[in-house]
């Protein structure tokens, strides 16, 4: 059943592995304060005793957002495999993005504000002769953009998500990095050049 209770009420998982950082997590809180409406169209699932299942980054983002009151949908009689098993589940995307629709009918820094990590069309940047990068973006970091083949990006995008099952990848210098697809790129080529030797 929905409803609409008190944000103290809610408890946050601990058990979830699911986490969201930094600019992301910024996205996510000034979402919720441009678009509180959706938080009743998508409720926070929670079990009988208010523990969060799905949407512990949303209740954490409410928080910062400073709302007082979230919905809430109550899963009642889960046992808690069933409950281990949504926790992870709500938060698998099995779905893939129809790039080329979004490409053609939707604006690239919109689609970046709402959190979708995408690119960045040259109708879409406002240039000025001033540079400057906000302070969360400074050096030492910066981004890089390649254009591709698809089948190219099949082949990067594999062996990003294998390297990251590694024991090197565990361990592997990140210089203060928390992208972790920068980080294994990073990874994939210093194996690379350190076989160059």
């Amino acid at each position: 059943m929905k409803q609409q209770v008190k944000i103290s009420k809610v408890k946050g998982n601990p058990k979830n592995p699911r986490i969201i950082k930094n600019d992301k997590f910024k996205k996510l809180v000034k979402s919720i304060q441009e678009f509180p409406e959706m938080l009743k169209l998508r409720p926070i699932v929670v079990d009988e005793d208010m523990m969060v299942l799905g949407g512990n980054m949303r209740l954490k983002a409410s928080k910062d957002a400073g709302l007082k009151e979230v919905w809430i949908e109550v899963a009642e009689g889960l046992t808690e495999e069933q409950k281990k098993e949504f926790i992870v589940k709500d938060n698998v995307g099995f779905g893939e993005w129809e790039w080329d629709m979004l490409a053609n009918e939707w604006d690239s820094v919109q689609l970046a504000e709402w959190g979708l990590d995408v690119w960045q069309n040259e109708d879409d940047i406002e240039t000025t002769d001033e540079f400057s990068l906000p302070d969360g973006d400074k050096a030492p970091f910066q981004q890089q953009t390649y254009t591709l083949a698809d089948a190219q990006a099949e082949v990067i995008k594999n062996a990003i998500t294998e390297i990251k099952y590694t024991e090197q990848y565990k361990y592997a210098e990140t210089f203060g990095n928390e992208n972790s697809n920068g980080n294994a790129l990073y990874l994939i080529v210093s194996q690379w050049v350190e076989q160059k030797k």
